[in-house]
């Protein structure tokens, strides 16, 4: 079976924005709100959601990156994309020591579930510069 490969930041984006688009009674789709369609419409608003997007995309090439390196089975590609994503909305939120404590807490939740510690700190460093908080 040949692997597919994963949506990029714009075909993610158009997806997520067909959600707040009207269908053809001028209908906005369930659980949709106006004030969003508004939002959508500002090109700002637009660039800085598509920008994340693309910039989840890319880490999430990184991140496969240092699966692939360090022999990941596919199978487990998922868990540790799910951990990427959850570090990369820490550092949206965060930077520093308390970064770098919050991500020690995450990779202690996937360790308890069954991931490699030493990936995940790999993960964390090289992928999002985050040190190993200071003790």
């Amino acid at each position: 079976m040949m692997a597919t490969t994963p949506p990029d930041g714009a075909y993610r984006y158009a997806k997520w924005a067909a959600r707040f688009q009207r269908d053809s009674e001028g209908n906005l789709p369930q659980g949709s709100t106006p004030m969003m369609e508004r939002m959508l419409a500002k090109p700002e608003f637009a660039a800085r959601v598509q920008q994340s997007f693309d910039d989840m995309y890319a880490m999430e090439g990184e991140v496969r990156q240092v699966l692939n390196s360090d022999g990941i089975s596919m199978i487990q590609y998922p868990y540790y994309l799910a951990f990427g994503r959850q570090l990369w909305k820490l550092t949206q939120r965060v930077s520093g020591e308390s970064a770098a404590i919050e991500a020690q807490t995450i990779i202690a939740k996937w360790v308890a579930r069954g991931l490699d510690q030493t990936v995940l700190e790999k993960i964390r460093t090289d992928v999002f510069g985050i040190l190993a908080p200071t003790p």
